[in-house]
């Protein structure tokens, strides 16, 4: 079988997007190739903005998905035009359409500059496969009174 021109790849339909989850952490076991997800969450708290949030994974499963593919992970701020926060991209090679696809981005330092609604959006080359919302908002510590240690 003859690999396919670049052209040929454009025409396949993307990989399909099954989940995605913000987390703390993604271990993935040697033996058995298991993701286990660490503290996921969809909301980030901070006394005050702009706040650096000093690390995350996102986490993602994709399937049907047709030979390489060029998969993109970006961070915007729905607030201000979608300006992108970060952004990070990985080849992955489907041996079978009907392979699920576990992909993990460790995102270090990343610093949100307002409390409000930010989107981490993933595509497969320039096709658009979805996104998930996180929520920042700025709360208040608590002041005087006794320690809790």
């Amino acid at each position: 079988m003859l690999p396919m021109s670049e052209e040929e790849i454009q025409k396949l339909p993307p990989p399909v997007l099954l989940s995605v989850i913000i987390c703390d952490w993604v271990i993935i076991d040697r033996i058995t190739g298991k993701p286990s997800i660490i503290g996921a969450y969809e909301t980030i708290s901070a006394p005050k903005y702009p706040a650096i949030h000093r690390r995350l994974a996102f986490f993602c499963q994709l399937t049907n998905g047709h030979g390489k593919a060029r998969i993109t992970v970006r961070l915007v701020d729905v607030q201000e035009e979608d300006k992108t926060l970060f952004e990070a991209t990985v080849e992955h090679e489907f041996r079978d359409v009907r392979e699920v696809a576990n992909l993990t981005f460790d995102i270090g330092g990343i610093v949100f500059p307002h409390s409000g609604e930010y989107r981490f959006q993933i595509y497969a080359g320039k096709e658009f496969l979805g996104e998930r919302r996180v929520v920042c908002r700025q709360i208040k510590l608590p002041t005087g009174g006794k320690s809790n240690e």
